[in-house]
């Protein structure tokens, strides 16, 4: 039998562990120290493998930007799916920070965080280089990658203005018309989707995505610690 690497275990405890904390009460009320005792360590033991409590987050967020893309995917499988998609992920997101402080705590965290929105623009880039790229056919890898940078703030300002008295569907519609807009897409392409999400039950499948989404963490590092241990 192999010899059991002990440090990928411990780093794959502490993502498991600090994953259950931030998204069950923040991660601005988490601490570095919360998650040690919990696993009882030592607070120097655990910044040893992740320095900052901001590492712990952007392993989470790598998986949430997998997970929540193939959920929203799996939901708008049909027309302009990937367009549709698009639509879903803003709308569950912004939906979610309007009715749970804990969600958006996480979220805005996330694009708070420079490592964190350094992979959430990676991961969206890549994305709209294959969904918008009949529109813009002669952008460069380098326009798509800036054009996140406008994306992702005009996402965060969506996320940050929940709770105001702009209606949440209005503030949403405005954000994905200016997201599309960056990429050309036609109006009535905009309009047919951002209309169709809105006829959807968008609030229950916000709750249904970031339930699975708890067990979907939980599930995938305990099959990283299985495998670590029968290696």
């Amino acid at each position: 039998m192999a010899k059991i690497d002990k440090s990928a275990l411990t780093r794959t405890e502490i993502i498991n562990e600090a994953s259950k904390q931030f998204l069950e009460k923040g991660y601005t009320n988490t601490t570095v120290s919360s998650i040690a005792k919990e696993l009882e360590m030592s607070p120097g033991n655990l910044t040893f493998h992740f320095p900052t409590k901001e590492h712990l987050l952007a392993e989470l967020v790598d998986m949430l930007c997998d997970y929540q893309w193939k959920m929203m995917e799996r939901e708008a499988d049909e027309g302009d799916g990937s367009i549709m998609a698009i639509c879903l992920e803003l709308t569950t997101m912004t939906s979610a920070c309007e009715n749970d402080d804990v969600i958006k705590d996480f979220f805005i965290s996330s694009y708070s965080s420079p490592l964190c929105l350094d992979i959430i623009r990676k991961n969206d880039t890549k994305r709209s280089k294959e969904i918008f790229k009949k529109y813009q056919p002669e952008w460069s890898d380098e326009q798509f990658s800036e054009a996140e940078i406008l994306v992702s703030g005009i996402e965060y300002a969506t996320l940050m203005t929940v709770g105001n008295p702009v209606p949440l569907e209005t503030r949403i519609s405005g954000a994905l018309h200016n997201i599309f807009g960056i990429y050309g897409v036609p109006e009535e392409i905009q309009n047919k989707n951002i209309e169709k999400v809105f006829s959807l039950d968008y609030k229950n499948l916000c709750k249904q995505v970031l339930k699975n989404f708890k067990k979907h963490v939980t599930k995938t590092n305990e099959q990283m610690f299985r495998e670590l241990l029968n290696r």
